[in-house]
């Protein structure tokens, strides 16, 4: 589950991408999230401590309430602003939001111990 968390980032990373390349502008020239995102992923990734899955559900989330705050969060997913926006989109909150999933599932199995079968 680890492994999914950080490829959920990337792949909101990715998405981040795509809306720059389709012209969303960014307050400085290389957009902040993707930064964020992978500087993310690459601590989910290589950090040994158990509650490290945390941060990317806490990324996702951040990036997450970005888009909904964002006054052209929802028209950028519906396609007002082109198609490659539009994609960019759809692609980083598929990325953020499987973040969430996977990293609280991660987190979750980090925690609570397996429970193995007896052998006969």
């Amino acid at each position: 589950m680890r492994l999914a968390t950080v490829a959920a980032l990337v792949v909101g990373a990715v998405g981040i991408g795509l809306l720059w390349a389709g012209g969303v502008r960014f307050p400085v020239a290389v957009p902040p999230g993707i930064v964020i995102l992978l500087v993310g992923a690459a601590f989910v990734a290589r950090a040994p401590w158990r509650w490290v899955p945390a941060v990317g559900v806490l990324l996702g989330a951040f990036i997450t309430i970005g888009f909904l705050i964002s006054p052209t969060g929802i028209s950028n997913l519906t396609g007002d602003a082109g198609a490659t926006v539009m994609a960019g989109q759809a692609v980083q909150l598929v990325g953020v939001v499987g973040a969430i999933v996977f990293g609280i599932l991660a987190t979750r199995a980090e925690f609570i111990p397996v429970r193995r079968q007896p052998s006969p």
